[in-house]
């Protein structure tokens, strides 16, 4: 139930005209208010859907969706290219990395004439070290900059293979034709980096024997060191580098004692895998729709519905879930401003690639070269 407190809140912010009334063209896809849904396009390897609904004040989640060349020469190897960033503490991260992480993916495949995991974590640690350089760019102006980071989900289709790598708690899952039934099963295929995993907390635990608060249950949930549940992400330079967690930064994210080892890294898993006839489809996502959808519940939505629009229909579903939650209607829900919003659920991006295995083995590229960013992206602000 929607408590009185939260209504005075709520109630000022509460809208006349929906998400579908007031809707826009747009080249690269469509607003319906805060929801941006590019509903049909073709990459090299098959078709996607991409959507994206905004809760927060200003738009943390950055995305993209890159077709052709994954090298700096038309010759080299081409691919499609999928990453979520999921921004927290303030959007300049995601901003950054939705600018330069594929840059990066692009120089070293040239540099090492070819795709490998090995391509994919130099591109993550060559973004890291670039924000980061930035940050202390910044630091005496825009201290609060330190505080900022990404989690960040890629998906790479290269000459039949699929590597995915995450760092953070998005989530890609596949759906995998079962022979036996003809079901779609879900797999997940990323690990996820968030203290409310027990592993994690000993992964932590491990790497920092000799802090016994590295990870602190706070308001019964799990944070490192107190401050983020995330253990892995670009950014977020207060927990990586002691110079950065002092003043000018905000009282509230300063540690007592200063540390002699990075207390998060950005460090990507990475996994790597041959694409076969059965895989069907991929869904990347941010941790906002996995709080309201089960892998096999996302799966199922995708395998039993028309293509187009699908990434829509999967925000609208996780929406109508955080709706029920509440007891209210998602006709209601979808009325709530931007800020307020976040009340009731997190910012969602979701990419759904589906896959053509023979497009995906064939080793001559035709096309379409495609760059698509989401949610009407500017590059404006601080993106170098």
């Amino acid at each position: 139930m929607v408590t009185a407190g939260l209504m005075r809140i709520v109630y000022p912010c509460w809208k006349p005209s929906g998400e579908g009334e007031s809707s826009s063209k747009d080249s690269n896809g469509r607003f319906d208010g805060l929801l941006w849904h590019k509903d049909f396009g073709n990459h090299a390897n098959g078709e996607f859907s991409m959507a994206v609904v905004q809760a927060n004040s200003l738009l943390e989640d950055h995305s993209q969706i890159e077709s052709g060349p994954m090298g700096s020469l038309d010759n080299g190897p081409h691919g499609t290219f999928v990453g979520v960033y999921d921004g927290h503490g303030g959007p300049e991260t995601a901003r950054f990395v939705c600018n330069n992480l594929f840059k990066n993916i692009k120089k070293f495949t040239s540099h090492s004439q070819g795709m490998s995991a090995d391509v994919i974590m130099k591109a993550f640690m060559a973004t890291e070290e670039e924000f980061l350089s930035l940050v202390k760019k910044l630091w005496l102006e825009k201290p609060q900059i330190a505080s900022v980071g990404a989690c960040c989900l890629v998906g790479v289709i290269c000459n039949g293979y699929l590597y995915t790598a995450n760092a953070g708690d998005s989530r890609v899952v596949l759906g995998k034709l079962d022979n036996l039934d003809k079901t779609v099963k879900a797999i997940q295929l990323s690990s996820e980096h968030n203290a409310s995993y027990e592993s994690v907390r000993e992964e932590l635990r491990l790497k920092h024997p000799d802090d016994p608060h590295i990870v602190v249950l706070k308001h019964k949930v799990w944070r490192v060191k107190g401050l983020i549940q995330v253990s892995r992400s670009i950014g977020d330079a207060y927990l990586k580098k002691t110079e950065f967690n002092t003043s000018p930064l905000l009282a509230k994210f300063r540690l007592r004692e200063p540390f002699d080892r990075p207390i998060m890294t950005a460090e990507p898993s990475i996994s790597v895998q041959k694409i076969i006839p059965e895989d069907q489809f991929l869904i990347f996502a941010s941790d906002g729709l996995w709080e309201h959808l089960s892998n096999q519940e996302a799966v199922d939505i995708v395998k039993t519905s028309s293509r187009h629009g699908i990434a829509k229909k999967l925000v609208k579903a996780a929406l109508c879930e955080a709706a029920k939650k509440r007891e209210m209607r998602y006709s209601d829900l979808k009325k709530i401003d931007r800020g307020v919003r976040r009340h009731f659920h997190d910012d969602i991006t979701v990419v759904v690639l589906f896959l053509d295995s023979h497009l995906a083995n064939r080793n001559i590229f035709k096309g379409p070269y495609l760059s698509i960013k989401g949610a009407g992206y500017s590059s404006s602000g601080i993106d170098s």
